[in-house]
């Protein structure tokens, strides 16, 4: 922090944050030493966090924070100068001493709180540290008091930064986080904030993308110009010499003039906007980058207690553990960093506990005596990957099968039938425990409960596996981060919305001869289960549409516990998609967790998915399901063949449809050819009617595509363009294009017999 930022920061809670990042050091150092009790690097390390807490301590009036810290600093001296070596007991007696300085820095009492009854607190802690000394000769443990400091004032609304809190010995560690010396300056900045600048830049993102779409229309505008020019020639060439008279020729000529001269403006500010567009792009990009790495801290900023805690939970139990960790700078959201520590050191200690034997067992099975706790982070696919393993004995199998049969959970036949995976699964049951007595570290089964309803809470998921003799390991995979999230959009009542992919099994199309009634219930076979099936209609309350087409898009969203099939109206495509809370005055909304933005700027509405399985089993429960009929067909009545049409251009798509439909065709439309590639992937259409000139993928792109996939190969497309030259209709029709109309053609009825002689009548 610079020392604008602390400004309004108290001298006890500048010591607050001095005794927190030296404790971390200091507790990080006695571990090193307890491993190589000579390690010089470390002992230095070790003294001058000492020594800058004394010094702090003394400046805030801390009497027994001086204390402790000075005998600390005694003990870490005698070491360098190789008067004692420092035991395990030692050890011991240091942390405690670090531990009591934590304390008294955070102590809500503040000064008063150490000089009344927890004097004697300090006291012990004195004479446990004492006895490190003696071995040295050194007896001067601060007992003769503090020197006073005098004219500092220790009060709580102190506002003056006195240069000695930043540290004695301006080479001790943590001195440039407090006094914004170094390379990297770290400032407090409340989660809200973040939050509401990460939203922001989000949404700058979004908003940038407008421009391109706006220009393209310009580039049809510059067109329309050039061609209402040619008009004007041949205008001009068609007037009769002599029955022309000259004020009619010159009223010609301004037009014409005026025309260029529009023209020519509208070039120059093309050329303006296409250079303003690439810009704002890439600096939104960048805004946005740099506001979401804010939200990432390295993975060992969650970590710093996990050595200590490994190493008095193996000690309490008799064993030897050497904790690994890797992956100590891989980024990871700050939310999903601060919900990791009370999950890891559940798994840690279960690993302890259960996974890892004592040294008199592994001798015995040819193992090192010192077991092997291994920490690992790291990206993959997208994903936040932390594996937790040890090199124990593994998870007896036969135990487990037959602990699920104690508990009644199935009877042994069933029990036996379970593959392994299937079976470890019981060990994240609430309760669930292998343990036959409670101790204070295990036996309540709570642990691996409370590890998996925290990476539910944040879209992740957690897997165990073990091979016995060598050791298990637990994987979570969860977000990067939770500021983003892929998800599948899907239409619904004519809105789009967004299917968190972490929550989604499987997205199918179902054909409605496949769907089975069981006790009035629909169902359908997938991969071997019955999964049930439900309208995302019925369940977010929105008229049903009359069903059309065969097959139905359906997302199926659950885990191997409970899953449910959810029918779409259509299905369009796979974004990344910045979340924004939705406004605190509209309470929790049924179903809906968040909202966002597309990069048109439209909104789409996120689904709570957990929410909509609750949703879906009171409907269930309460026997209202309504059930997906089929296709309504009246009785000689033939079925309307569809086309879809794809054009950016919102007058010409509602000419196109409106002229069909009004012919007896079913119409869908597209507003450019990704969503028309969408579309024609997960509907079944006769005829393809598309643009050339279009965003994200233009007509030709489209078309290509469309001949290249051996399911879609035989649709026929029509292109119909404002381009009307040789060479255009060649390109078209050489990327497979069937029939190739000018868009000068829709005051007849060319467009529609172009459609009949493809496909036919509308009615099949």
């Amino acid at each position: 922090m610079s020392a604008e930022d602390l400004r309004d920061v108290s001298m006890i809670d500048l010591f607050r944050m001095e005794a927190d990042g030296q404790a971390q050091v200091l507790t990080s150092g006695l571990l090193a030493l307890e491993r190589d009790p000579t390690a010089a690097d470390e002992l230095e390390a070790c003294m001058r966090a000492a020594h800058s807490l004394k010094g702090a301590a003394r400046i805030v009036g801390l009497t027994a924070g001086v204390r402790v810290a000075h005998t600390l600093e005694d003990c870490f001296v005698a070491a360098q100068g190789g008067r004692i070596r420092l035991c395990r007991r030692d050890i011991d007696s240091l942390l405690r001493g670090v531990d009591l300085l934590v304390l008294i820095a955070n102590s809500p009492e503040g000064v008063e709180g150490w000089t009344g009854e927890k004097h004697a607190d300090v006291e012990a802690c004195l004479a446990t540290l004492g006895a490190v000394l003696e071995r040295s000769g050194q007896l001067d443990i601060a007992a003769e008091g503090v020197v006073a400091v005098e004219g500092v004032v220790t009060g709580a609304g102190s506002r003056e930064v006195p240069a000695a809190i930043a540290h004695e010995d301006p080479q001790a560690p943590g001195a440039a986080s407090l006094t914004g010396e170094g390379t990297d300056r770290v400032l407090r900045v409340t989660a809200e904030s973040l939050n509401r600048l990460l939203g922001l830049a989000g949404e700058s993102r979004v908003k940038s993308s407008w421009v391109r779409p706006f220009s393209e229309s310009l580039l049809r505008l510059k067109r329309l110009h050039r061609e209402t020019a040619h008009t004007l020639d041949s205008l001009r060439d068609a007037l009769p010499q002599r029955e022309a008279g000259d004020e009619a020729r010159t009223a010609l000529a301004d037009v014409q003039r005026r025309l260029t001269e529009c023209e020519r403006l509208l070039a120059d500010r093309l050329v303006e906007i296409d250079l303003f567009d690439r810009r704002s792009v890439s600096l939104s990009h960048r805004l946005y980058d740099e506001a979401l790495a804010c939200r990432m801290r390295p993975f060992g900023d969650a970590l710093q207690g996990f050595p200590r805690l490994v190493r008095d939970v193996a000690r309490s139990l008799g064993k030897q553990v050497k904790l690994e960790i890797a992956g100590e700078t891989t980024q990871v959201d700050r939310d999903i960093l601060g919900k990791l520590d009370a999950p890891l050191g559940h798994l840690l200690r279960n690993a302890i506990d259960h996974g890892l034997e004592s040294p008199d067992e592994r001798r015995a099975a040819g193992k090192p005596e010192d077991g092997v706790l291994r920490l690992e982070a790291r990206h993959s696919a997208g994903k936040l990957q932390i594996l937790i393993s040890d090199d124990g004995r593994g998870v007896d199998m036969n135990r487990l099968r037959a602990r699920v049969t104690e508990r009644n959970f199935l009877n042994a036949e069933a029990a036996h039938a379970l593959t392994e995976a299937e079976l470890l699964e019981f060990l994240f049951l609430p309760g669930f425990t292998l343990k036959d007595r409670i101790t204070d570290i295990s036996g309540r089964g709570v642990g691996l409960d409370a590890v998996q309803d925290m990476v539910k809470q944040v879209r992740g998921t957690v897997r165990i596996s073990s091979r016995p003799g060598h050791g298990t390991t637990f994987l979570l995979q969860l977000p990067v981060t939770l500021s983003v999230l892929r998800a599948v959009l899907a239409e619904i009542a004519g809105e789009p919305y967004a299917f968190p992919l972490a929550f989604i099994t499987r997205i199918v199309k179902l054909s409605r001869t496949k769907i089975d009634v069981l006790e009035g219930r629909q169902h359908f076979e997938l991969d071997g289960r019955r999964i049930g099936l439900i309208s995302a209609h019925q369940v977010l309350g929105t008229s049903e549409p009359p069903p059309t087409g065969d097959e139905l898009p359906v997302i199926v969203v659950g885990d191997a516990d409970q899953a449910y099939g959810i029918i779409v109206d259509r299905l369009m495509d796979q974004r990344e998609l910045v979340a924004q809370p939705l406004d605190p005055h509209l309470g929790k909304i049924k179903d809906i967790s968040a909202g966002a933005f597309m990069e048109d700027g439209s909104p789409v509405l996120i689904v709570d998915a957990e929410d909509m399985m609750r949703s879906v089993s009171k409907l269930v429960s309460a026997g209202d399901l309504v059930s997906v009929q089929h296709a309504p067909v009246v009785a000689g009545e033939k079925s309307r063949k569809r086309v879809l049409v794809v054009d950016d251009s919102l007058t010409v798509r509602e000419l196109e449809r409106k002229l069909l439909g009004s012919h007896g065709y079913d119409v869908e439309v597209a507003v450019d050819g990704m969503d028309g590639w969408n579309a024609v992937r997960t509907g079944r259409f006769n005829l393809v009617v598309t643009d050339i000139d279009m965003p994200r993928m233009d007509g030709i792109e489209l078309v290509t595509l469309i001949n290249k996939d051996p399911n879609l190969k035989s649709l026929p497309v029509m292109i119909v363009s404002y381009k009307d030259r040789d060479e255009d209709r060649r390109r078209g029709l050489e990327a497979g294009a069937a029939y190739y109309l000018t868009k000068g053609s829709f005051h007849d009825e060319t467009l529609v017999q172009a459609v009949v002689d493809l496909i036919g009548e509308a009615a099949a």
